[in-house]
């Protein structure tokens, strides 16, 4: 067997974070089919990470509990960080990887870009008002914090952008939905030995 026809080990990570705020579990499969099996202890953000794994096609698993009685954010900005780090183990030194990757989302009247570069650079812009500060009892600005959690930790760089949209349930969703998209893209694997830079290392 050449070393083209040796099978890809698969990419999977398990993250354990244990704080005075939070008690996370989160295994992340790159390689999956789109299985999620959420329990964040925040309803709304379970619902966004299945579309997540859904629309990229990962396998994710979550079961984590905080201080939400004080309110979501410990949870939310955690839970980031630990697919981020997910996300930074399973992909090792970044060898063999597309690295780019892009999406345009709509849902019905919203469309989001999301772009990002997997590169060893943590870096969010972040393009997006949404009207409501609430959608249910999720305070709506944590959705920036998890994703510059998942950047920072993940090492991306990560730009999402709201082009138009009114109704600040779609435009969440539209930005979760086109994550997934946007990154499945860029760790889809490649022929390539090392990472892809001209420098030779990310």
């Amino acid at each position: 067997m050449s070393s083209e026809d040796t099978p890809r080990a698969p990419r999977r990570a398990e993250i354990i974070r244990k704080t005075r705020e939070t008690d996370i579990l989160l295994d992340l499969g790159l390689d999956g089919c789109g299985r999620g099996e959420i329990d964040s202890g925040v309803p709304f953000l379970d619902h966004m990470l299945t579309l997540f794994a859904v629309h990229g096609f990962f396998d994710l698993k979550v079961t984590a509990t905080g201080d939400t009685m004080v309110d979501d954010h410990h949870s939310v900005e955690d839970l980031g960080i630990c697919l981020g780090r997910a996300l930074s183990s399973s992909l090792g030194a970044l060898e063999g990887i597309a690295r780019y990757g892009s999406c345009h989302l709509p849902m019905d009247e919203t469309l989001v870009r999301v772009v990002l570069d997997v590169c060893n650079r943590p870096y969010l812009h972040w393009g997006v008002t949404v009207r409501e500060e609430k959608l249910g009892t999720f305070d709506t600005a944590l959705a920036k914090e998890f994703f510059r959690a998942v950047a920072q930790h993940g090492g991306l760089t990560l730009h999402i952008d709201l082009l138009h949209g009114e109704n600040g349930h779609h435009i969440i969703e539209a930005i979760f939905k086109g994550f997934g998209r946007a990154l499945k893209a860029a760790v889809t694997p490649i022929a390539l030995a090392g990472p892809l830079s001209s420098k030779g290392s990310l």
